[in-house]
């Protein structure tokens, strides 16, 4: 079946196709489940792949396709490996289930049949990301997802605010596409070419520390703007004006594990440049922290798992930066799986509301969305790292690396280690504002229709037993991932008693989170005030994002819409109008100078004639005598 894996990505990609052409002809919600089984034959495509991997009987493969641009060695080949193989179960299985989410939620629309080709694209151009076997064919997906998360951002675009956020994702993430277009540029002059199998095999042998440094830190640029890392994160919580599952699909499985991939996938290029590896260390823990104190104070249900993507988005970072690529990956896997729960719940809680955001305006909804409640409190202690949680394993592996490192490495562990704290408290926060406590709004909430509730509680049971395919006690996902990362050294673990204590911690972390977030909001108090007595100027500073949007606003935003208004209203007025208006005065003036000479006379003619006779055998007279 690895030869056939390309179906993984065609199937998505004729749903999508089909759609945009006939969607309007399919009636009721038949385009909807047209798009789902799609992606239901891309997972059975995929699973069926990777068979060989989980039996050990089968090596990566190489999948040639079709030859594609000769000058530069490219062709449309696809990489099938242990990595590639868990991207793409996630893309499939996780993207199945917010289809099927998606059926029900997105009913009412009139534009059902767009979305989910739309929908269909956006897994199909993640596959190709994942698949590829080269840095080409990679930065094709990545420009297609770019694309996809701009039309599904956008998608009700008759919304003034939906459209703008669209465009600011487009465009903050062409900042980071520079830094990473200059960075292939960079390694198919050094390596002349784009292939994985000359690139990543011990680039060393044709690079120095120096130019892998280079390379690193313009991928990085790259990976920090789909993933949303400082300074290119402004862009994820504005993308919450999309419809719920596309927030799901985005932070769960596409778009913003692409930069986690792409820096995992190239594991030896940071490797020999390890200063880029601590850079993408160092920026990953300022993220999480930048982010999750942030998620404290909002009050959109939306947005406040959107600021705690990029925050876990920085412990992805983390992991890779200190060369734990595998507990990289692991969390990957893990947050799509609570992550896509907690949004899809969020989305049950706004379905049952009539559209309502504001957790200021929500409360004891635990009776009347049992489901919703039972689903989002799995998701709740998966995100705080409770154990025997998913996200308690993935969350103590990344911690365990980064203190395994010493030296800057344990700062960066204390800095996590207090993040996890933040994140157990925002978490709380959220969900007892929900689900506890009295009504605060007007809305009389209903459950969510049962194919939501499917897909809920597929996603809940992924994130209760997801972490066990890898832990202390049986290693799977870790030696499943060796063939991957051959050649490249991974971080090491720490021995002896070392790992107990050090899970012991983050467990201590994690429940004083809760515990500090049950005293202050038990019965689901909402705050008027800031979290804690004191700090109102910080609760203002949090409260507006520290105010980067504002800098970038003042800094870049400003300046750029002054130059372009001098360039429309004096620059292109006065100089470019200005010069092609001289030009046709110039013609006019010499135009009315030459009309006393046409007065449509013979006799003028006649004269005229005569005397350019008279004076032509002149000249050539005075030149014979000469």
């Amino acid at each position: 079946m690895q030869d056939l894996v390309w179906l993984a990505i065609a199937l998505p990609l004729a749903g999508s196709v089909t759609l945009h052409f006939l969607g309007r002809r399919l009636r009721g919600k038949q385009a909807g489940w047209l798009a789902t089984l799609l992606m239901v034959a891309a997972l059975a495509v995929s699973a069926s792949a990777a068979a060989g991997f989980f039996t050990g009987t089968q090596a990566p493969v190489r999948v040639e396709l079709f030859s594609w641009i000769p000058a530069l060695g490219l062709d449309v080949a696809l990489r099938w490996d242990p990595l590639s193989a868990v991207m793409t179960l996630l893309i499939t299985g996780v993207g199945t289930l917010i289809h099927l989410y998606s059926i029900a939620y997105m009913a009412e629309d009139q534009r059902f049949s767009r979305f989910f080709a739309y929908l269909n694209l956006f897994a199909a151009s993640m596959l190709v990301l994942v698949l590829a076997d080269n840095f080409g064919l990679l930065f094709v997906g990545w420009e297609l997802v770019g694309l996809c998360s701009y039309l599904l951002i956008s998608f009700w675009f008759t919304r003034p605010i939906a459209a703008a956020a669209g465009k600011k994702a487009f465009l903050v993430n062409r900042i980071g596409d520079l830094g990473f277009t200059v960075a292939l540029m960079l390694i198919f002059a050094n390596f002349g070419s784009l292939e994985y199998s000359e690139v990543l095999e011990d680039p060393s042998r044709i690079i120095g520390g120096g130019t892998a440094t280079a390379i690193g830190l313009l991928l990085a640029v790259g990976a920090a703007g789909k993933s949303a890392q400082l300074p290119l994160a402004t862009w994820l919580p504005d993308a919450m004006e999309g419809p719920t599952p596309v927030s799901a699909l985005i932070h769960a499985a596409t778009m913003v594990t692409a930069g986690v991939y792409m820096v995992a996938r190239a594991g030896s290029i940071f490797q020999l440049g390890s200063a880029a590896a601590a850079v993408v260390a160092t920026v990953g823990v300022i993220t999480a922290l930048w982010a999750a104190t942030i998620a404290l104070v909002q009050r959109d249900i939306k947005r406040v798992l959107a600021y705690s993507t990029i925050s876990q988005l920085g412990y992805m970072f983390l992991a890779v930066g200190v060369g734990a690529h595998v507990a990289g990956v692991f969390h990957l896997l893990t947050h799509g799986f609570f992550k896509a729960l907690l949004f899809l719940a969020a989305g049950s809680v706004i379905h049952a509301l009539a559209n309502e955001q504001d957790i200021g305006r929500m409360g004891g909804l635990r009776r009347a969305l049992p489901l919703t409640f039972a689903v989002s409190a799995v998701g709740w202690l998966a995100i705080s790292g409770v154990p025997p949680l998913s996200g308690f394993w993935s969350k103590d592996e990344i911690l365990a690396a980064a203190f395994a490192g010493g030296g800057w490495n344990r700062v960066l562990w204390g800095a996590a280690l207090f993040t996890a704290f933040l994140t157990a408290l925002y978490a709380t926060r959220w969900f007892l504002l929900v689900f506890l406590g009295d009504r605060r709004g007007e809305a009389h909430p209903h459950e969510s229709p049962p194919v939501m509730g499917v897909a809920l509680l597929s996603l809940a049971g992924l994130a209760v037993v997801g972490g066990l395919i890898n832990t202390p006690f049986r290693p799977a996902l870790e030696h499943f991932l060796e063939p991957s990362f051959e050649g490249v050294q991974l971080a090491a673990s720490p021995g002896g008693a070392t790992p107990w204590v050090l899970a012991a911690v983050s467990v201590v972390a994690a429940l004083g989170g809760i515990a500090v977030g049950v005293l202050r909001y038990r019965g689901g108090a909402f705050e008027r005030a800031p979290v804690f007595s004191g700090l109102g100027g910080w609760w203002r500073w949090v409260s507006n994002g520290y105010y980067l949007d504002s800098i970038y606003g003042n800094l870049l935003v400003l300046p750029g819409k002054l130059a372009a208004a001098w360039v429309a209203f004096v620059a292109d007025k006065s100089i470019i109008d200005g010069a092609v208006n001289g030009v046709g005065w110039l013609v006019r003036r010499l135009g009315s100078s030459l009309r006393p000479l046409q007065t449509g006379f013979v006799r003028t003619y006649g004269a005229g004639l005569a005397a350019g006779t008279v004076g032509l055998l002149v000249y050539l007279l005075s030149r014979g005598t000469g």
